[in-house]
């Protein structure tokens, strides 16, 4: 394949062609142009890049021409696809993405996550479906009530496997993972690659393909980088003061804490500055009305913890805020990559503290360069003296398991434990656009959809913790032949 190619260069079914032509895609992203490729050989994959590089794109087009050049009938209460993903808000995104991809297929989708009745989503299940988005509290809920059996599962995408981690998802995964049959397709994303993921990416690859796109310690070129040191008592003053300014149009402001996205809010709406918080503390309605409002322009200001805008997915968003900066100074990079989407520029301000002072000196060595100074405001305040060491940081109860019952915490950073039979994930689809809809089911041929599955293959049961015996047996590849995988999925 060419270093630079087309859509039209790809060996995609004509429905994914006329859907990519509709939505205006001609020319791949670098991630794109690197990772469909090998997908569609049936290739292993992990991959390496920031938010807004097109990584939805890069494993929904292979898959979605795997399922249209591999039809088959669907089985009650199984999936053929499961895409894993830490937060409800990217499970939504990336089921509206398939759903625009996958317009014009008879693909049958469906998305998962807690907070919402599972009425409708065990409905979806129950006739089975092509494609299941799920975050992973809601799907091991739905696994132990069985509701949901992963046998027979031909590809697995696990994403964003980061924030995973630092949600404290981890034993979640590997549960996941262990309950997986051992011949299947795995795709594996993760904005970056310390040894724990590494580690964890090394027990469900075999001979992967790795792509790489914007290494986490660069930042992107078109977002113009600036500093403002203030006390920690006048920081909400100052961001009054920087919203006095017209050209900041669309503006995300960061917190470290729910309670603190909470007072920016109150301070701004006391001062006739439209804003909304989105955290885990707020219901999804709530969250998903205040990005809707922010994607319409309705309102100006977002206030967002770091896990609730990891599925934030708007262009032209004029600048991000860092009212505190992030204690981990990759999260840095992933902030203010909200801006200077889509070929636009951006602008990114940051307010420090004294006690911040260590968390800068991490982000400048991560990015590799100082963030220039601005002393033009009325709060400015110079340190002096050496930088003292940051203040132990609170965790919350991200990644805190409930108790029995299949009750598993859901994407949410201190939210509690999303109970088995009050919460559950709404939606499946077939080309509705709303993900609070319940699919339609799809025709059957005759002799229906397939045997239930097994009473012993549909719940939580025990997995061995040593290897399992790997089938000889041909695999099922997206346009190649494909190869067994070798090892056990739940060890490491």
């Amino acid at each position: 394949m060419k270093p630079n190619f087309s859509f039209e260069d790809l060996l995609l079914v004509e429905p994914l062609r006329l859907a990519l032509e509709e939505t205006g895609y001609t020319t791949p992203t670098p991630i794109q142009q690197q990772a469909i490729p090998p997908l569609l050989e049936g290739r292993d994959l992990i991959g390496c890049a920031q938010t807004g590089t097109g990584k939805t794109a890069a494993f929904a087009l292979p898959i979605l021409n795997r399922l249209a050049a591999n039809p088959r009938r669907l089985e009650p209460r199984r999936t053929r696809v499961l895409i894993l993903t830490p937060t409800r808000e990217l499970a939504i995104q990336i089921f509206e993405s398939f759903k625009t991809y996958g317009k014009h297929l008879r693909t049958k989708y469906c998305v998962v996550f807690g907070g919402v009745g599972q009425g409708p989503q065990v409905k979806t299940l129950s006739t089975g479906v092509d494609i299941l988005v799920a975050t992973p509290g809601r799907l091991l809920d739905l696994i132990e009530q069985r509701h949901l059996n992963l046998a027979g599962l031909e590809v697995f995408v696990l994403d964003e496997a980061d924030r995973m981690l630092d949600m404290g998802f981890i034993q979640p995964i590997r549960k996941v993972i262990k309950m997986l049959p051992e011949r299947r397709h795995n795709l594996f994303f993760s904005a970056t690659m310390p040894p724990d993921i590494l580690a964890l990416a090394s027990t469900m690859l075999v001979d992967p393909v790795r792509v790489e796109v914007t290494p986490v310690s660069s930042t992107a070129e078109r977002i113009n980088q600036t500093l403002m040191n203030v006390d920690k008592d006048k920081k909400r003053d100052l961001l009054r003061h920087v919203l006095k300014d017209p050209a900041f149009k669309r503006v995300i402001v960061f917190t470290r804490t729910k309670h603190g996205a909470n007072k920016v809010t109150e301070v701004l709406d006391k001062n006739g500055i439209r804003s909304e918080a989105i955290h885990g503390n707020k219901s999804q309605t709530a969250r998903q009305k205040a990005l809707e409002n922010f994607r319409a322009g309705r309102t100006r200001v977002l206030i967002a913890t770091d896990i609730a805008a990891r599925g934030i997915d708007i262009d032209e968003i004029s600048h991000v805020i860092n009212f505190e900066l992030p204690n981990v100074a990759e999260t840095y990079v992933h902030r203010i990559g909200r801006t200077a989407r889509a070929g636009l520029s951006g602008k990114a301000i940051s307010f420090c503290d004294e006690e911040e002072r260590a968390y800068l000196r991490d982000i400048e060595r991560l990015i590799g360069k100082k963030i220039p100074l601005d002393t033009d405001h009325p709060y400015h305040i110079q340190y002096n003296g050496p930088v003292r060491p940051a203040p132990p940081e609170q965790r919350g109860g991200g990644g805190r398991r409930g108790g029995g019952g299949g009750r598993h915490q859901e994407g949410r950073s201190g939210g509690r434990p999303q109970g088995g039979g009050r919460s559950g994930a709404r939606s499946g689809s077939r080309g509705d656009s709303r993900p609070s809809s319940s699919a339609s089911s799809r025709p059957q041929p005759s002799g229906g959809g397939g045997p239930k599955p097994a009473a012993n293959g549909s719940g939580p049961r025990p997995v061995s913790g040593g290897p399992r015996p790997v089938s000889n047996g041909p695999r099922p590849v997206i346009g190649g032949p494909r190869r067994d995988s070798g090892r056990s999925s739940g060890n490491r």
